[in-house]
């Protein structure tokens, strides 16, 4: 015979499992698309200086433009080539 007893327990322990679980997944995507922003800006912002050295153009990553890249991604990186590129911030 089974007991009632575990039927329930295990029957709350799988509720709790998948309560829990939605309550970490949407954090953990918004936690992922951040650090996949920053790989990506940082491997544009990369590629950027490597082409820019030949010309004199640099941009450097400091803590501002890790935020802002990794918030925007690659969008960010573009943003900041065009502040560097008009108002020489960057």
């Amino acid at each position: 015979m089974v007991d009632t007893n575990i039927i329930i327990s295990a029957v709350i322990c799988i509720i709790f499992l998948l309560i829990f679980g939605k309550i970490l997944l949407f954090p953990m995507k918004k936690i992922f698309k951040f650090i996949l922003n920053t790989f990506l800006g940082a491997l544009t912002i990369f590629i950027i200086n490597t082409i820019g050295t030949s010309f004199g153009f640099h941009i450097g990553l400091n803590f501002i433009n890790a935020i802002i890249v990794g918030i925007l991604g690659v969008p960010g990186a573009v943003l900041l080539i065009i502040l560097k590129i008009f108002c020489n911030i960057g």
